[in-house]
């Protein structure tokens, strides 16, 4: 599949790409890691809020403080540090977790069958998913340079035509977080309902049909324990107008993990969710996913 080229004007769905893994960043503290990246997604924060400002004398100032503090590249490096498995590691070993009764059930029946998975924003080819014999894995990234993930962004990727090219499932861990906009999250979250399989494709294999077609959805802990705009109430709701069920959730320090099977076909405008608050306080952030 050839690379999607970027539309002329047409809003970016992700601050920025994954990071290059050609070849294995210096070792930091997990303390660096920790302030490295949060200090980037509050320039981050504070770019987006000049550029709808307007201010283009702050918003080259921000770009400045990024520069001083290595580019987008210490970013990245930093990101792969946490993918370390002395860090937490790779989401997808949480997800092989639930679905191991599934694929345990697939291997004693030998059938042999393959789901297809779609992986947004990947990070490598040799994760934990990667090693299943169960899933062949498409892989796509902003800004990838790894033989194996192809360079698209997802919100530009063509809609499938046909259901040979729709998916049994889809990862977006710690993809929607970095959507700059809430109402792109939630346009991000209803368009993989467009590149799943139809619901109930697997009623007549009860293991197959607890866990698919679903979406892996892996998010900072802080975006739904802590945002004034979104907990994990509204984070429910919202799935289910987008034709979601919650099958699955942990909650640790860092992240939450979901899986959500897709249950309905939603059609027509549906549920409106605007950006609603929901705690108060003044340590809460802004995270929110907005669906008009």
């Amino acid at each position: 599949m050839a690379t999607t080229a970027k539309k002329k004007g047409a809003p970016k769905s992700l601050a920025a790409g994954r990071p290059p893994i050609l070849h294995r960043p210096k070792t930091i503290s997990r303390s660096a890691t920790k302030a490295l990246i949060n200090k980037h997604h509050l320039l981050q924060k504070r770019k987006r809020q000049a550029i709808a400002k307007g201010d283009k004398a702050e918003e080259a100032a921000i770009d400045a403080e990024i520069e001083a503090l290595g580019g987008i590249q210490s970013y990245q490096e930093a990101s792969l540090q946490g993918q370390r498995q002395d860090r937490g590691g790779d989401s997808s070993r949480v997800l092989m977790q639930w679905l191991e009764p599934c694929f345990s059930s697939l291997s004693k029946k030998k059938s042999g069958r393959r789901l297809r998975m779609l992986e947004v924003g990947a990070l490598s080819t040799q994760n934990a998913c990667s090693k299943s014999n169960h899933l062949d894995i498409e892989r796509i990234d902003l800004n990838s340079q790894e033989e194996g993930i192809l360079q698209q962004d997802f919100m530009e990727r063509p809609l499938p035509r046909d259901e040979s090219e729709r998916f049994d499932m889809i990862s977006l861990s710690l993809v929607l977080n970095y959507v700059p906009e809430s109402k792109g999250r939630g346009e991000m979250l209803r368009r993989t309902t467009q590149f799943l399989r139809g619901p109930g494709r697997y009623i007549g294999d009860p293991q197959l049909a607890v866990n698919f077609p679903s979406l892996f959805l892996v998010l900072p802990a802080p975006c739904v324990m802590n945002s004034r705009y979104l907990d994990e109430e509204r984070l429910i709701a919202i799935m289910e107008s987008l034709g979601y069920t919650k099958v699955a959730s942990k909650t640790t320090q860092r992240l939450v993990y979901y899986l959500w099977r897709r249950d309905r076909v939603c059609k027509g405008a549906g549920v409106s969710f605007s950006k609603k608050e929901v705690r108060s306080g003044s340590t809460r952030n802004n995270f929110a996913v907005v669906l008009s």
